[in-house]
């Protein structure tokens, strides 16, 4: 068995996967003074603007500071929103800021419409103070980036420390493209090796070490190793995919231009892992709400078991869960008792393809009870269980025994980067109807290559179709 080289898996007793790593991390770099910079000198220019047609052009007669606070932070908020003052090309989209301004503009307009007709509100100082704004903060934001250039090409300014992994073959071509922006300053190269399982965690801290800020990997050098994305977000470190050879990818990415090549960028957020932590929230208050109200009915099914075959209504099996670590995953028991030593000699029966997953249509060991227990999947309930001890998640791949477990190849092991789940991508595309390997493998990489939030709840609302339909049980 191979196991996990993360350390450090477990917080509080609650297991950690990809998602909300031991060691989130703020974005590295000085976004946080452009930020600053930016929030600042919309203020000011904003101000400037409201004095220039409220003070001057009226002459001091109207007093309406409470408006100005308003339009202030309207605008204000609504830039933060729309995501002009996030790093690279975005603080500058002229016409998204334009956009964004002209939306906070209409806001106090359409709400004196509707709620105070009878108010001062002067339509010809609005409009002005608009076209004002609009102008001051358009100029503002290219005098910033004009002062950036200046600053960066003699050498006033630091540099983003960047650090780029590619072969061999690409990194000339890889390196020239980095170079001809004037922001980047590489520290350093490495071949895709430096992204294998055994070398990632130390490619991670030499990162670090060098303060690196960005990081430029080419599509090959990641090729199946999307996952790793996490590992350096959540360390606070940009991610710039180059595709020497463009291939598809399932995510949402930022595009942009780098040195003439289109560059793929997974935003590092400002800090990660709030999303995993509420996903556990929910995983563990609904398990527990769910567990007390359909106590009656796990008490019928125990009974209705022990009645069918003597033995425990409870199967405990070995799975193999996060970070290849065995935990027992509870169910209720729907074989006979001697099931596990008849596996042996039903393997030749085994319908799927690759013979990595054990499945039989017509399985002799399953009992009456079980068969109707399968077939509304009523047998995975127990491991509600599972997920209040942490583990488990409602949703995610499903724990293998390591039976199966021990036939993967280096490549199927991404699965147990993430917390196991009683329900997933592949229980509602087709479940026991699906009888090769790769095909499970490809969409679990498409759940935890796209994980949200929705998405689980997505999974969770399939699954009930699933159930109530019996899709592909047996």
């Amino acid at each position: 068995m191979l196991q996990s080289t993360i350390n450090n898996s477990q917080v509080t007793g609650v297991p950690i996967d990809l998602r909300a790593p031991t060691s989130t991390r703020f974005r590295k770099g000085d976004w946080w003074k452009r930020l600053v910079i930016l929030l600042t000198l919309d203020s000011i220019l904003i101000s400037i603007a409201w004095l220039l047609v409220y003070v001057v052009f009226e002459q001091g007669t109207n007093n309406q500071a409470h408006l100005f606070f308003t339009y202030l932070s309207l605008q204000l908020i609504a830039l933060a929103i729309q995501g002009n003052y996030a790093p690279g090309r975005q603080r500058h989209n002229y016409w998204r800021l334009i956009k964004t301004i002209t939306f906070a503009h209409c806001v106090p307009i359409v709400v004196q419409a509707l709620y105070t007709p009878n108010s001062q509100l002067n339509s010809q100082n609005l409009t002005l103070y608009w076209l004002t704004s609009t102008s001051l903060i358009c100029l503002g934001r290219l005098s910033v980036e004009i002062a950036l250039e200046y600053a960066r090409k003699n050498k006033i300014l630091g540099f983003n420390s960047v650090y780029i992994i590619c072969s061999e073959t690409e990194r000339e071509q890889a390196t020239n493209c980095v170079q001809q922006e004037t922001r980047y300053n590489i520290v350093g190269c490495d071949d895709s090796v430096a992204l294998d399982k055994e070398h990632r965690l130390a490619t991670l801290e030499k990162l670090n070490q060098l303060g690196v800020t960005e990081v430029f990997i080419s599509l090959t050098a990641i090729q199946n190793r999307l996952y790793l994305c996490w590992l350096f977000q959540t360390s606070g470190i940009t991610v710039h995919l180059l595709p020497m050879e463009l291939k598809p990818i399932d995510r949402d990415l930022v595009v942009h231009n780098v040195g003439g090549l289109t560059c793929l960028s997974f935003m590092s957020p400002a800090i990660t892992g709030k999303d995993f932590w509420l996903k556990r929230i929910f995983d563990i208050c609904f398990a527990i709400v769910f567990l007390i109200i359909t106590s009656p009915i796990y008490l019928a099914i125990a009974i209705a078991i022990v009645i069918d075959s003597p033995g425990s209504p409870f199967y405990r099996q070995t799975r193999v869960g996060l970070h290849g670590k065995e935990f027992k995953v509870w169910k209720f028991r729907t074989m006979r008792n001697d099931a596990d030593k008849m596996q042996k000699e039903l393997e030749a029966l085994n319908e799927t393809k690759d013979g990595i997953l054990f499945k039989i249509k017509d399985d002799p060991r399953v009992t009456r009870v079980g068969k109707i227990l399968r077939l509304y999947s009523l047998d995975e309930l127990p491991q509600l269980f599972n997920v209040v001890l942490g583990e488990m998640s409602l949703v995610g791949p499903r724990p293998l025994p390591t039976r199966d477990v021990n036939k993967f190849s280096a490549r199927h092991l991404i699965r147990q980067e993430v917390l196991p789940g009683v329900t997933g991508m592949w229980q509602v595309s087709g479940r026991s109807d699906i009888v090769d390997f790769e095909q499970v493998l490809n969409l679990d990489l498409k759940y935890i290559e796209n994980w949200s939030l929705w998405l689980d709840f997505q999974i969770l609302w399939k699954t009930v179709d699933v159930v109530v339909n019996k899709k592909g049980a047996y």
